[in-house]
């Protein structure tokens, strides 16, 4: 069996010790013949090596899959006083390694990110919830088809939708209370419904309609545009 390249480098360094000892050159001669040789095996040896990692097929590489990117958009939600809760729907997740499921949490933002399920990566981004979130609380869960998302609530607060954008366009659509009207509780009702009127659909309108119109009979007026 041949020896190791680090067995004739040790062969090596000795012969070359006994080289420097000897007092005849005849023996000297003999020793440097003998070094020789094994140096040039060491060099054999080394361009053999060499060409096997320059032709050892690259098996990693071929067996890589290659995913296509999909950004997730639709989801359900849920919450309670302690978290606010996203349901990703992902039929066959569960079979996916644990770390092929990762999701990381900012104060107002999340990183869904799912690897590798059917072909495709998966990814929910969102970057300005509603409401401050409490990261070191934040966590996810696999189930059945599914991931769940729990971002735990800073405050005990009701959020009225999932993102600022959503938020701000529901606030703005709200009926307005009117601070002139505080010491009159009828007339602030009455100048409520009459917001609701003009900014419902046709449904709001017939029923808010109806209700004034019942009212009138009892003496109540009131302008409603119509």
């Amino acid at each position: 069996m041949p020896r190791t390249i680090d067995e004739l480098r040790a062969d090596v360094d000795e012969l070359k010790k006994l080289a420097d000892l000897a007092t005849r050159q005849s023996v000297k001669d003999v020793l440097g013949l003998e070094t020789r040789r094994l140096e040039t095996e060491i060099s054999l040896q080394l361009k053999d090596n060499m060409f096997n990692l320059e032709t050892k097929p690259v098996v990693q590489a071929a067996s890589a899959v290659r995913c296509y990117e999909v950004k997730l958009t639709n989801y359900a939600w849920d919450q309670s006083d302690k978290f606010f809760k996203l349901f990703v729907t992902l039929p066959g997740v569960q079979t996916l390694p644990a770390e092929n499921v990762l999701c990381t949490f900012g104060t107002r933002s999340l990183d869904l990110l799912v690897k590798e399920l059917n072909g495709k990566n998966y990814s929910l981004v969102i970057k300005n919830l509603a409401e401050l979130i409490d990261v070191s609380k934040s966590h996810w869960k696999v189930k059945s088809d599914s991931v769940v998302v729990f971002l735990a609530k800073l405050k005990p607060i009701t959020w009225p939708a999932v993102t600022m954008e959503e938020k701000k366009i529901k606030e703005s659509k709200a009926p307005k209370f009117d601070a002139s009207s505080a010491d009159d509780p009828q007339a602030s009702m009455m100048n409520m419904m009459k917001q609701l009127y003009q900014e419902g659909d046709d449904d709001m309108k017939r029923q808010i309609a109806k209700s004034f119109s019942e009212r009138r009979g009892g003496g109540d007026t009131l302008d409603l545009g119509l």
